[in-house]
């Protein structure tokens, strides 16, 4: 992981690194050094030191506050992965010596619902020397995560392909339309588009070709489903997280709809192999089939 840092991050304090995103965050310096319990002259000599170690000036000062340039913008996804870096850095570090090594997986959160975590129980159960770190993401933000290094796996709908990663399928998911009360398989204003990425978009425009844009989105479909449980309406969702509510009768699946495909992958790097992250891949692979995408 030391690898990651380069002379010019090395160079770096990391405290400079916080004092920026604070900025960067808050818009004023004065707002930045109350949130990081310091002074204003503190911040700016962080952002100046900051400023001469890059070569370029990252905010623009007046009186409405602190404004990020051109350089600051670009930096900022930068910065983040430092503090990311440092933080997994300082965690393995100091992980107890019952601890041999540790995992970072990012996933949808549509993965974490029962699929995920009783992966999760397989390996604690097969690698209880192994230190789990889990996180929800979105497709952008974990791809830049594997490519920084923070992420050893990330499971999403819809990845880029690039350099030095790896893209493996894992299976199918099998959308299907929900509500509480049993309607049409009509899409009416209460309808609620669940963004699941342009696999389903595409999908979803030929199931529905005259369809007009959606009066109510949801960028995730656990939104959706507290959003349809508390005042009605209908969205598509994978038919394993509608299964629980669909047992106790609170959603419905619409009759006469039509069943979406949503694929699930798995992506890592070329680069970062260990004996740990094998396991977890070997025990993704073991609970996917093409039959019926997961098993116990």
């Amino acid at each position: 992981m030391i690898a990651i840092f380069d002379q010019l991050r090395i160079a770096m304090d990391i405290d400079q690194i916080k004092t920026f995103l604070a900025v960067a965050a808050h818009g004023r310096f004065l707002q930045a050094a109350e949130r990081l319990h310091v002074t204003q002259s503190t911040v700016s000599a962080r952002i100046g030191n900051l400023e001469r170690v890059l070569g370029a000036r990252l905010f623009v000062r007046n009186r409405q506050g602190a404004t990020l340039t051109p350089a600051g913008q670009r930096f900022v996804r930068h910065a983040k992965t430092l503090m990311l870096t440092f933080e997994q850095a300082r965690h393995e570090v100091g992980l107890p010596s019952r601890f041999r090594a540790s995992l970072t997986v990012g996933a949808r959160i549509a993965l974490w619902d029962d699929w995920l975590p009783r992966w999760a129980r397989r390996l604690g159960e097969m690698a209880p020397d192994v230190s789990l770190n889990t996180e929800i993401g979105f497709e952008d933000e974990l791809m830049r995560r594997v490519v920084a290094g923070t992420l050893d796996l990330a499971l999403m709908y819809g990845p880029r392909q690039g350099a030095g990663l790896r893209v493996e399928p894992l299976f199918d998911e099998q959308l299907i339309l929900v509500g509480r009360e049993p309607v049409t398989a009509a899409l009416d204003d209460d309808y609620i588009y669940v963004d699941w990425g342009p696999t389903f978009y595409a999908q979803h425009r030929r199931a529905y070709p005259e369809m007009e844009r959606p009066a109510r989105t949801a960028n995730i479909g656990w939104l959706a489903l507290q959003l349809i449980l508390s005042s009605g309406g209908s969205c598509f969702v994978p038919d394993r997280v509608a299964m629980p509510y669909l047992r106790t009768g609170r959603l419905r699946q619409i009759p006469g709809s039509p069943q979406l495909r949503l694929p699930a992958y798995v992506v890592y790097a070329d680069d970062s192999a260990s004996a740990e992250r094998d396991l977890a891949l070997a025990l993704l692979r073991e609970m996917t089939d093409t039959a019926s995408g997961f098993v116990d």
